[in-house]
């Protein structure tokens, strides 16, 4: 497979591939395919995989495309102004994103649940008890909500991280969570009460507009719905 992003802040990930070759996702994210790309819907992984899908944000069936009688293309657009990164997935490679942030892949990479290892990163770190692991081997394409800023930490080297700003980080990585210091800087620091702490080695992947911030910056707008 042969593949180029382009469009930022809209970005789409178009990829050439070869007779025979399969690319999937897991929302119905194909934008445009050429007519010899064949799609069939399966939900790979049998019950357990389906069910860790659908707790880590995705659907529980998967979409498969592949290129029949000769080369094809298709392309997979970002829901959310962004960014779409790819990285190559492999075993002792794997990766560990954001719920919803898995846009395609090759058929090699599985997407299963990735359970935090401590609760409390889980229940008040801001990205949820379940995040998505990408394993397996091959190029998984990955959406950010906003500009995507990379960090890699050394061995103990720690981010502190606000909610939702961390949209990756290879599964070498450790997330926990800290309370803001002082009860003042709680109630008038206007940046909640936790914050996420990733510690390494490994990279880590930041987004500037995880959605949750658009949604809490626009609620005010909306007009109040009054139930009669």
């Amino acid at each position: 497979m042969k593949y180029q992003i382009v469009g930022e802040p809209l970005p789409v990930a178009i990829c050439d591939v070869n007779a025979g070759e399969t690319l999937i996702t897991e929302r119905g994210s194909m934008s445009w395919m050429t007519p010899n790309m064949q799609m069939d819907t399966t939900a790979t992984g049998g019950l357990g995989g389906a069910l860790g899908r659908m707790f880590s944000g995705e659907s529980i069936f998967q979409n498969r495309y592949t290129a029949q009688g000769g080369p094809g293309q298709i392309a997979f657009a970002s829901s959310f102004p962004g960014s779409i990164r790819a990285f190559s997935i492999l075993p002792g490679q794997e990766m560990i994103v954001q719920k919803s942030g898995f846009l395609a892949s090759e058929a090699g990479v599985t997407l299963s649940v990735a359970f935090q290892k401590r609760l409390g990163a889980g229940f008040f770190g801001g990205e949820g008890f379940i995040m998505q692991k990408l394993s397996g081997q091959g190029v998984a394409f990955v959406e950010i909500d906003g500009y995507a800023c990379e960090y890699e930490l050394a061995a103990g080297q720690s981010m502190i991280v606000d909610t939702g700003y961390l949209a990756a980080m290879t599964a070498s990585c450790t997330m926990d969570i800290v309370t803001v210091p002082g009860v003042k800087n709680m109630v008038f620091g206007g940046e909640g009460v936790f914050n996420t702490v990733v510690t390494g080695p490994g990279k880590i992947i930041l987004q500037t507009m995880p959605i949750s911030a658009v949604a809490g910056c626009l609620r005010p707008y909306f007009p109040a719905n009054n139930n009669k």
